[in-house]
């Protein structure tokens, strides 16, 4: 694979998870968080399980004993950002989301201090203080009244979108990277349809009407293009990757303006700017620490 052709298919990758926010925020009109993120996880675990196996049987790294554990971690992670983030799309637009789940990448050094004790360097502070203006820019400024429930629901997820990120880069050593996803998403599927089934009502009519964005979000945007995504990040530098990546919020906000006629004031283009600057510059500080090593 050239190097273009990788480019390529991850900017493909970004569109996908942005446009996911649309079916994620439709969803809600049919089912609940849980039973959406549940559905999701399960299908996806179903796609990666052959692919997994097929993994097992040409590598040659042995399991660590740590790996079931780290594994269901991250589905604990995974599950409890993702509810919170489907919780917050009922009533928080698709633009505020997608740019306020990109906090997620500011927030996980202070989460891989907290539990590694890697070091912050001096950059990810002024990322924290763009994070922090571009936030309060994107509320409109003055208070914040501009955020609801939703739009803090959806800030919160992003600490533990952050937590499974750095969870998922303690596992990454151990090898059996398809195999890892099944795991954790085994456990979300099994997770949040246990949460379904105490705080939700789940009919048949609305599964049969939220199918449309349950196979977007479970086959498309996370076991086709995690699939695209490893075989991508082999021939791209991890800079490269980690721009184009952080795109999928401008192709999440298009979407929302396209489809759902949202719009940002000039103020909240101003925060949204500046969320994704942070992002950016965090993702390159990681990628030159990486790079020292």
């Amino acid at each position: 694979m050239t190097r273009i052709r990788a480019d390529l298919l991850l900017l493909a990758c970004a569109a996908i998870w942005g446009f996911a926010f649309l079916f994620q925020k439709s969803a809600m009109d049919h089912i609940g968080p849980f039973t959406f993120v549940g559905s999701r996880a399960l299908l996806a675990a179903l796609v990666l399980a052959p692919l997994a196996y097929v993994e097992h049987r040409r590598s040659t790294i042995p399991i660590a004993g740590n790996y079931l554990r780290t594994g269901i971690f991250a589905g604990l992670a995974f599950v409890t950002a993702a509810v919170l983030q489907q919780a917050g799309l009922i009533t928080a637009s698709v633009t505020n989301t997608a740019f306020l789940t990109a906090l997620y990448v500011v927030i996980t050094p202070f989460i891989s201090f907290a539990l590694m004790r890697d070091p912050i360097a001096a950059p990810i502070w002024l990322a924290v203080a763009l994070s922090f203006v571009g936030t309060w820019l994107l509320g409109g400024g003055g208070t914040l009244t501009g955020f609801g429930i939703g739009d803090g629901l959806v800030a919160l997820s992003a600490a533990f979108w952050a937590l499974h990120m750095v969870i998922v880069g303690i596992a990454a050593p151990m090898g059996r990277s398809i195999l890892f996803s099944v795991i954790q998403f085994a456990v979300v599927g099994v997770t949040a349809l246990a949460g379904a089934l105490l705080f939700e009502t789940v009919t048949f009519d609305g599964l049969r009407a939220a199918v449309p964005n349950i196979l977007y979000v479970g086959l498309l945007s996370t076991a086709i293009s995690f699939t695209i995504l490893t075989f991508a990040l082999r021939a791209t530098s991890p800079s490269e990757a980690a721009i184009i990546i952080m795109t999928e919020t401008l192709f999440a906000a298009f979407g929302a303006w396209l489809v759902f006629n949202e719009g940002l004031t000039y103020l909240g283009a101003l925060g949204a700017a500046a969320i994704l600057s942070a992002a950016i510059l965090v993702q390159l500080q990681q990628v030159r620490n990486a790079d020292l090593k």
